[in-house]
């Protein structure tokens, strides 16, 4: 009997090599922005942008690459995190704890029509836990949503 749902499973990722997710909706704390850039475009504007603001592209990561070298097509997938070690080193003075966060991550996803998403947490959201505690978190924080709203708005900027 557990050969034949192996078989099945099997049969099944072959006879849809195509995986396909929901768009990104907006949700408390994050920023959604809709392009008519293609996922690739995005990614290179959001990296570009990201340099001309004197932040940092720290790490990147997307499964897309890796599913495909296993045969599965999925749509465009890439997080960029982002820091800069002037606000790290500010922040750690504030909270050693609150530096988990760091990198704070912009998100391109591919949509079904061949357009892209950008979304991220704003900075205040991610390091909202840590503001509470009598340091200047919050107000690193709210330097960063600036920041960041610049990046993404420069990144976007062309597709509008």
């Amino acid at each position: 009997m557990s050969r034949f749902f192996a078989a099945l499973l099997s049969a099944s990722v072959l006879v849809s090599p195509a995986l396909s997710a929901q768009e990104i909706s907006p949700r408390e704390g994050w920023v959604v922005i809709e392009t008519d850039s293609r996922f690739i475009d995005l990614v290179k504007s959001v990296i570009a942008a990201t340099k001309a603001n004197g932040m940092g592209v720290v790490t990147q990561a997307g499964p897309t690459k890796a599913a495909a070298g296993r045969g599965i097509t999925i749509p465009g997938n890439r997080v960029i995190g982002v820091f800069d070690n002037d606000v790290a080193v500010r922040m750690l003075e504030q909270s050693t704890a609150a530096m988990i966060e760091a990198p704070v991550r912009f998100y391109v996803t591919e949509n079904p029509d061949g357009t892209a998403t950008l979304s991220y947490k704003t900075p205040s959201h991610v390091f909202a836990p840590y503001a509470d505690d009598g340091t200047d978190v919050a107000a690193i924080a709210q330097e960063l949503d600036t920041t960041f709203a610049t990046i993404a708005q420069a990144a976007t900027a062309q597709s509008h």
